[in-house]
């Protein structure tokens, strides 16, 4: 396996979206773990395929606490098909380090994604787990966190990571 170089923004190949994926392959598995060792050594909670420049329908998340064994969730194709009531979560990502904004999400959500084994799953989630995913599947439409934000925190966001860059 390896670490691979997560995007930060405003590399434009984070607003691309991601295209479904056919085929479960070995490769498509390699890079899935690829993916998790890189979300481990960053740390963070999720990564999605979009963060390290390949414009895929993949993410995986692990929101075990330290100390805990491992819960790795792989998302391929994933949709979100329910939502329900709100949720105010202070967010970082890890293509924006450093940074924590509070973003309003749904704080329940049904999604129905392919895992590793090809076998498509429904899963309910809410608290960390649906914001987590609600945050992955937004990269793979070309969506940020910053996005999500009002004019005045979008500049403030938006100039403290072009001055990290340099």
């Amino acid at each position: 396996m390896a670490i691979l170089t997560i995007l930060h923004y405003p590399d434009p190949r984070l607003r691309e979206a991601g295209k479904p994926v056919d085929a479960i392959t070995d490769e498509v598995k390699k890079f899935v773990g690829d993916m998790a060792e890189t979300m481990y050594a960053a740390p963070g909670v999720g990564l999605a395929a979009t963060q390290v420049g390949v414009a895929l329908r993949i993410f995986v998340i692990d929101i075990a606490d330290e100390g805990e064994p491992s819960a790795l969730q792989v998302f391929i194709n994933a949709e979100i098909v329910e939502k329900r009531g709100k949720i105010e979560w202070k967010e970082g990502c890890l293509s924006f380090p450093g940074a924590s904004e509070n973003i309003d999400r749904a704080e329940w959500v049904k999604v129905r994604a392919k895992g590793l084994d090809g076998e498509l799953f429904e899963l309910e989630a809410e608290g960390l787990l649906a914001v987590a995913v609600q945050h992955e599947n937004d990269h793979l439409d070309g969506k940020l966190m910053i996005d999500k934000l009002g004019p005045l925190r979008k500049r403030v966001l938006h100039r403290k990571m072009l001055a990290g860059a340099n």
